[in-house]
């Protein structure tokens, strides 16, 4: 293990006043307690309470991660198409190629992501690569809130030269963690401009459930494979992509030019430049209520594909089952599947693991 700061520039400069960043989904223990920096005991991965209700449901224009990101939503929000959980069972395409596999959000949950893996028939009981040609795609947000964001980092790059070698692949795609924690590394407590007042990616980190021991594992190698991964692909008719969101048409018009121009953009290093581009991959839900459905075919139009697969938003948040603040709600639905909606032109595969949800891997094409 390599022992690093935990932050790059952290506490220099002079005292700037900061608007607060507001979590997501829960702030991990350690930030409220007497020695800040401790890890999180096991009650961590728990479910977290939900947010308060009088909040809007609609994200404002100029959207920005320091104002609370997951509204409570109604149930009936969404168009609840039932699934079949199972795998699909498919031919495998002409070109020689196996069965597509896509992975939903695992923030640091390792052993569950393990354990998904292998009840799916793609790592064996030593975690090694057992799948031969099939290909597997993650959807992003490695890191974060769960308890080995960089175990997790280490098993999808070790994957993914086991499943080269086996004449298949697993490949990832950028998440809004992965921009979120490569700002608190490399920019640390420079202040930004958040569009609703200063921020830092160190502030945001931590209240989005950044782990001391993340940071304190991260290595070159790690920085290097988060700042080249993808921002979307397609793949067999389905276009991949972490955020249910419009955010790519501002990068690009061709899914080419919107991996170049993520890239080139992260490249510069400029702490602004980055920061909006976290900002915006932290907008969601722009797929369900109405007019959800033409917000997916814009992006289709655009880059191809019919089907759009994403991660980013967990299933129960779009169907609107978030439990209640003492966490005693027993009414939600346990999530068993990706969750078809928008016309059946969108599947969502955040199963919640963070809140004590299942992390999901499924075959795809999946019926609808």
């Amino acid at each position: 293990m390599v022992e690093g700061s935990m932050t790059q520039g952290a506490g220099q400069g002079p005292e700037v006043q900061r608007t607060a960043t507001v979590r997501d989904f829960r702030v991990p223990a350690y930030v409220h307690e007497a020695a800040p920096y401790a890890v999180p005991g096991p009650q961590a991965s728990q479910a977290a309470p939900p947010p308060e209700e009088g909040y809007e449901e609609a994200l404002p224009e100029g959207y920005t991660p320091t104002q609370r990101d997951l509204p409570v939503i109604r149930r009936g929000d969404t168009v609840q198409v039932t699934v079949d959980p199972e795998p699909v069972q498919v031919a495998p395409p002409a070109t020689g190629q196996g069965p597509l596999f896509v992975v939903g959000d695992v923030h640091g949950y390792l052993d569950e992501l393990v354990a998904a893996l292998q009840e799916k028939g793609l790592i064996d009981e030593d975690g090694q690569w057992c799948a031969g040609t099939t290909r597997l795609w993650f959807l992003g947000d490695f890191t974060d809130r769960g308890p080995d964001g960089i175990g997790v980092i280490d098993l999808v790059m070790r994957l993914s030269a086991e499943a080269a070698a086996a004449g298949g692949y697993c490949k990832a795609l950028m998440g809004n963690h992965e921009l979120l924690l490569l700002g608190a590394k490399r920019f640390g407590d420079t202040p930004v401009n958040s569009g609703a007042g200063t921020a830092t990616f160190q502030a945001a980190w931590l209240l989005n459930g950044g782990q001391k021991t993340d940071m304190d594992r991260l290595q070159d190698h790690h920085l290097q494979w988060m700042a080249r991964l993808d921002a979307m692909e397609e793949v067999d008719g389905h276009l991949l992509v972490h955020s249910d969101a419009t955010t790519y048409l501002d990068y690009g018009r061709s899914i080419e030019e919107v991996n170049d121009t993520v890239r080139e953009t992260l490249t510069r290093n400029d702490a602004e430049e980055v920061w909006d581009l976290f900002r915006k991959f932290t907008k969601r839900f722009s797929f369900r209520d109405e007019g959800g459905a033409d917000a997916v075919r814009s992006l289709l139009d655009t880059y191809g594909g019919t089907r759009i697969v994403h991660g980013h938003s967990p299933i129960p948040y779009l169907l609107g089952e978030v439990g209640s603040e003492d966490g005693e709600d027993d009414t939600r639905t346990a999530v068993e599947g990706p969750h078809v909606y928008a016309d059946g032109l969108a599947i969502a595969m955040d199963g919640g693991v963070t809140m004590a949800g299942k992390l999901l891997v499924q075959q795809l094409p999946l019926a609808s």
